[in-house]
C-alpha cells in the first residue's frame, strides 16, 4: 500500500477568550486529503522559535493557506496598516522561514490567497493593502453578509498564460474563479513567472523560477469544494503528484 505524502499546513495564531489557538480552516485540510491525496499535518505558528529545517526535513509538501489576517506591511516596506487591521506576526515569522527553506531544497509548495501574498513578499515583491482603492482594479472582496456558497462562487474571469502550468491543467485560456481578498500584488517579485491575470489586470497566479520543486501561488481559493471543480482538482492533483514524487526521492 502506498503511503500518503505528509503535507504541512501552517496554522494561524488567534486569540479566543483570551487563549491563543493555532488554527487551520477545514477546507484546506480537506483539500489536502481529498484533492492532493495527502496526509495533512498542521504546523503551529510558533514564529521565530519554529524550526523550519526540522519541519521541512519531515514533510513532503507545504500548503500556505488564506486567512483573515494581513501580512504586516513592514515586511515589504509598506505603509502602516489602518487601525483595526488583523495581523498575525507569529504566522508571518513561521511561514517566511518555511517558504525560504522549502524553495531551497525543493519541497513542493502550493500557496493560496494570503499564502500567495506571503510568497511574493518573501521573494522581494510588495502588496497593495486595499486593491479596490487602486484606480485600475475593481473590488476583489466578497460580500460578508452573503451565504458562504455565494461568497465562494465564481466572481470574475482570469486569463491563463499561453504554455503555462495552469493552461495545461485547465485545458483552456480562461476560467472563472472566486475572489475573497483585499490585499493583492503591487510589485511582482523578479523571481517568478506570471501564470494568470484577472480581467482587470491584477496578477492572480505565478510559479517560482529556478526552483527545484513544484512552487505555485494563486490568489483565489481552489480549496473550496475542491472535488466539485475540475480545474481546482487538477491543481491539487498536480501538487499531490509532486509531493509523492518528492517523498519517493528521499
Amino acid at each position: 500500500m502506498n503511503t500518503r505524502p505528509l503535507i504541512g499546513v501552517p496554522a494561524d495564531r488567534r486569540l479566543i477568550d483570551p487563549h491563543p489557538f493555532h488554527m487551520v480552516g477545514e477546507k484546506y485540510v480537506l483539500a489536502v486529503q481529498e484533492g492532493a491525496g495527502g496526509l495533512p499535518f498542521l504546523i503551529p505558528a510558533f514564529g521565530e522559535s519554529s524550526d523550519a529545517n526540522d519541519i521541512i526535513s519531515r514533510v513532503d509538501g507545504i500548503v500556505l493557506t488564506g486567512s483573515p489576517s494581513n501580512v504586516e506591511p513592514y515586511h515589504y516596506g509598506g505603509k502602516e496598516s489602518r487601525p483595526g487591521t488583523l495581523h498575525d506576526p507569529e504566522r508571518d515569522a513561521t511561514t517566511f522561514q518555511l517558504i525560504a527553506r522549502a524553495l531551497e531544497v525543493g519541497v513542493p509548495l502550493f500557496a493560496i490567497c494570503r499564502g500567495f501574498q506571503e510568497l511574493n513578499v518573501v521573494l522581494g515583491g510588495t502588496l497593495h493593502q486595499h486593491v479596490e482603492e487602486q484606480p485600475r482594479y475593481h473590488t476583489h472582496r466578497e460580500d460578508p453578509n452573503a451565504p458562504l456558497a455565494e461568497q465562494y462562487g465564481p466572481a470574475h474571469e482570469i486569463h491563463l498564460v499561453d504554455g503555462g502550468l495552469l493552461t495545461r491543467l485547465a485545458k483552456s485560456s480562461t476560467v472563472l474563479v472566486n475572489s475573497l481578498h483585499a490585499q493583492g500584488i503591487a510589485k511582482l517579485s523578479n523571481e517568478v513567472t506570471v501564470e494568470a491575470v484577472a480581467d482587470d489586470g491584477l496578477i492572480e497566479a505565478f510559479v517560482v523560477d529556478d526552483c527545484p520543486g513544484f512552487a505555485l501561488g494563486v490568489q483565489w481559493h481552489p480549496e473550496w469544494t475542491v472535488t466539485e471543480n475540475e480545474f481546482s482538482m487538477a491543481m491539487f492533483e498536480a501538487f499531490g503528484d509532486a509531493c509523492r514524487k518528492y517523498a519517493s526521492s528521499k
